[in-house]
């Protein structure tokens, strides 16, 4: 889903609930929305988890090669 239209779809108060989860504003999470900033690969995760998927890291982010990431993820806790 596009971030924009699921934060329009949002009431005040789940904005600032998903806001807080994400350990940032609402300001902030507009101005991805809007496309003024670009979302850190730290916030995109905090949005995917925030929003239960329905706007993904791969949606927020996708230059980022995040198959890639999680591969990475998998090797590195099994050799721990």
């Amino acid at each position: 889903m596009n971030f924009l239209d699921y934060i329009k779809s949002l009431d005040p108060s789940r904005l600032e609930a998903l806001a807080a989860s994400c350990a940032t504003s609402t300001g902030q999470l507009k101005q991805v929305a809007y496309g003024n900033r670009r979302a850190s690969a730290g916030l995109a995760i905090a949005i995917d988890r925030g929003t239960d998927a329905q706007v993904t890291c791969e949606d927020l982010r996708p230059d980022i090669d995040w198959q890639y990431l999680r591969s990475s993820a998998v090797v590195s806790s099994k050799a721990a």
